[in-house]
């Protein structure tokens, strides 16, 4: 799904696991290397597990550096949304976000979303446009693999 200004970008599927299981390779941020459909992610280091608005956990990009990500929207085990940013600077607006929709019978809806309606870096902006839903499904899947192991 895009929107109409194509700034907010989203993909969903059903995953064949709870949203506990789901939620556990979201949330710390040690496994997000292991699904990132981007192939952006380099490593995190253990120990970050987020668990609320105002979290801060760090990533190692593929291209050696790190970012710090601003935890903005918790709900355990439904919602987690955070803001990238360069170390030590304010984030320039864009937001990463998963929401899990328990369905029964050990299944969940898995959507993933990108936004990036507020992002003011200009040399962001290409890389931003880039991000389709097809990019961000290859990470729901990659996730929904795992999970369902």
């Amino acid at each position: 799904m895009v929107d109409d200004e194509g700034k907010v970008v989203s993909a969903s599927r059903d995953v064949a696991a709870t949203a506990d299981v789901i939620f556990e390779l979201i949330a710390d941020p040690s496994r997000q290397p292991e699904w990132d459909g981007n192939d952006n992610l380099a490593s995190a280091r253990p120990g970050q597990r987020v668990t609320a608005v105002g979290d801060v956990f760090v990533t190692s990009l593929t291209l050696g550096e790190d970012r710090e990500n601003h935890v903005v929207e918790f709900d355990e085990g439904r919602l987690i949304a955070w803001r990238p940013s360069e170390p030590g600077s304010q984030p320039p607006g864009h937001l990463w976000r998963w929401t899990l929709e328990p369905l029964g019978d050990g299944r969940t809806q898995v959507t993933h979303t990108y936004d990036w309606t507020h992002l003011t870096d200009e040399k962001r902006m290409v890389r931003a446009r880039a991000t389709t839903a097809e990019k961000l499904l290859q990470s729901v899947n990659r996730l929904a693999e795992l999970a369902e192991r």
